[in-house]
């Protein structure tokens, strides 16, 4: 793999910041800064990875002129407030999904990317997984015929807890915004354009976020998608893609390096593979240096956008808002 060319800072100390620092250091080199809420959680996590600089005051990373790209992974309800800092100070910015709260939130990050010319992007492992960029080749080349249904599952047991950051409405919790987006992103990759029908129905936790939903979702073209989601339930991590004249079953899709095509005329099976589940944080580096750089163009901003319209839909339709929505 190719070595990092750009000086990047962590905002936030938590599991996706400590793979990120174990990508960088697996790239060959180091995150350039870190700034955390609390001081001594950064100054910690800067001793665990050798990372030379840690801000005192959270805001000192958007004022330090070294600094090109800022990684967002703080919780997705305090992202707007960061992106529009970072994006006024001219930094580039990947952002941990959910990238936004609402559309409304990711407009207005776009408009001052746009404004400040600057590369913002959406840490969706779907946009950057080795195996969905073969899948999508296979794929667009005609080998399955059309598309015709998509199944998403996902589901996770996760304890009845309110103050956990799952069910708090507080640190906008719920299955849509913390596991739904993989489905929906998953959806938008595939499909020849993005959904504009959308039926569904939900179950809220006692907290007031969604625990569980199932989603329908049709587009211009024909081409449909069910979504199965829960918090409170176990499900496999499962995407299925049905063709014309096969189908193909991923699992563990999130990160996934493998997929199952079983083709319809004989129930033949071919195995695809690509890339490595353990390297997810480095595909997303990498791909946002060389979009940084002008090699190449691996935001998919578009997409995010499409995603966050469809997430934003079925929380009106749910009635569900955010404090910081009110």
């Amino acid at each position: 793999m190719a070595k990092i060319q750009y000086k990047w800072a962590t905002l936030g100390t938590g599991v996706i910041a400590n793979e990120l620092a174990e990508a960088m250091s697996a790239l060959g080199g180091q995150l350039y800064s870190v700034a955390n809420r609390t001081y001594d959680k950064g100054l910690a996590f800067a001793e665990k990875y050798g990372i030379e600089k840690v801000y005192r005051e959270i805001d000192e990373v958007f004022e330090d002129p070294e600094v090109d790209i800022i990684y967002i992974s703080t919780p997705h309800n305090t992202h707007i407030s960061y992106l529009r800092k970072a994006l006024a100070a001219g930094k580039h910015v990947l952002c941990e999904k959910s990238i936004t709260l609402n559309s409304e939130e990711l407009e207005e990050a776009i408009a001052l990317a746009e404004e400040n010319q600057v590369l913002l992007a959406e840490a969706m492992t779907i946009f950057h997984m080795p195996l969905y960029r073969k899948l999508k080749e296979l794929v667009d080349s005609g080998k399955l015929g059309p598309l015709k249904m998509i199944q998403m599952n996902f589901g996770s047991y996760k304890e009845y807890d309110m103050a956990n950051r799952f069910f708090n409405r507080q640190l906008a919790g719920g299955a849509l915004l913390d596991i739904g987006v993989y489905a929906l992103s998953f959806i938008r990759w595939f499909m020849d354009e993005t959904p504009d029908q959308l039926v569904s129905q939900v179950k809220l936790a006692p907290s007031g976020v969604d625990e569980q939903a199932g989603i329908l979702l049709t587009n211009p073209s024909g081409q449909m998608a069910t979504v199965a989601l829960s918090l409170h339930a176990k499900q496999p991590k499962r995407g299925m893609l049905a063709y014309d004249k096969g189908y193909i079953e991923i699992y563990e899709y999130p990160r996934a390096h493998k997929a199952v095509i079983t083709y319809t005329e004989d129930g033949r099976q071919e195995i695809i593979q690509a890339g490595d589940t353990k390297e997810a944080l480095r595909y997303e580096v990498l791909d946002m240096e060389a979009t940084v750089s002008g090699q190449a163009d691996h935001s998919y901003l578009t997409y995010s956008r499409d995603v966050m319209a469809l997430m934003t839909q079925l929380r009106k339709d749910w009635g569900l808002t955010y404090p910081e929505e009110e």
